[in-house]
């Protein structure tokens, strides 16, 4: 029978110590101070921290230490992931509902973030998605048609990553902004939260390991539900 390793065990006992005695935002005890209350290496200590910042249970303050997150919000990490992969961190189940998919002439804004030619064929899909089966965010993605060759056809859509994938064209870094922005009647409907309910738009154009730009994404997300997190540090003066 094989061994839990000590991280996992480590991680475990940290997630009942979260349940039962720590509120949102409270900290973590430091390394040396678990290493010692447990009996264990640094390494062990790091490793299952890791473990729950992917999971969402805590969340890192450079310089500050470590917290525990609000469980009432899903928070994303600046890392280029997809929504579904977003939720499933979480242990929360992602869906949605396809509003709209159909192949149309890249506009000048879309033709500029893609660097296709104006009029060139994309792919326009646009998303209700949910997590939990709670609307979370409303989604507009476009994609070169030549690199999801039949997809509208099939009239439907699973992972358009996956897809990206088997063509060779896995996003692999992007140019992102979020910006605050409060939803329109029609996004308000759809998303379950009275007009003009303060959200978050993030645009983002996805690039693959060739430079070359596959996706370009519009999203608006309840900002109740759903804020992002990104770890800066202070550069060196030279």
């Amino acid at each position: 029978m094989t061994q839990e390793p000590k991280y996992e065990r480590l991680r475990r006992t940290l997630v009942e110590l979260i349940e039962t005695r720590l509120a949102p935002h409270d900290p973590l005890p430091s390394e040396r101070e678990l290493m010692q209350r447990y009996g264990v290496s640094r390494m062990t200590v790091r490793e299952a921290i890791e473990r729950l910042v992917r999971d969402g249970r805590v969340y890192r303050v450079q310089g500050s230490g470590t917290f525990v997150a609000d469980a009432g919000k899903i928070t994303k990490s600046l890392t280029l992931s997809s929504f579904s992969e977003d939720i499933r961190a979480r242990r929360m189940v992602p869906g949605g509902k396809l509003l709209l998919m159909e192949r149309e002439p890249a506009d000048v804004n879309v033709a500029r973030d893609l660097f296709v030619e104006p009029g060139a064929p994309v792919v326009h899909l646009r998303r209700l998605r949910t997590a939990d089966g709670e609307p979370m965010c409303l989604e507009n993605v476009w994609i070169p048609e030549d690199l999801v060759p039949g997809l509208v056809g099939l009239g439907e859509v699973d992972s358009l990553y996956g897809r990206l994938e088997q063509a060779g064209a896995a996003p692999e870094y992007a140019d992102q902004t979020i910006s605050a922005t409060v939803v329109t009647p029609e996004q308000a409907e759809l998303l379950g939260v009275p007009n003009n309910f303060p959200a978050l738009e993030v645009s983002r154009v996805a690039y693959d390991a060739r430079g070359r730009a596959v996706e370009r994404g519009i999203s608006v997300y309840r900002a109740d539900r759903y804020d992002f997190r990104v770890t800066i540090a202070r550069g060196r003066r030279r």
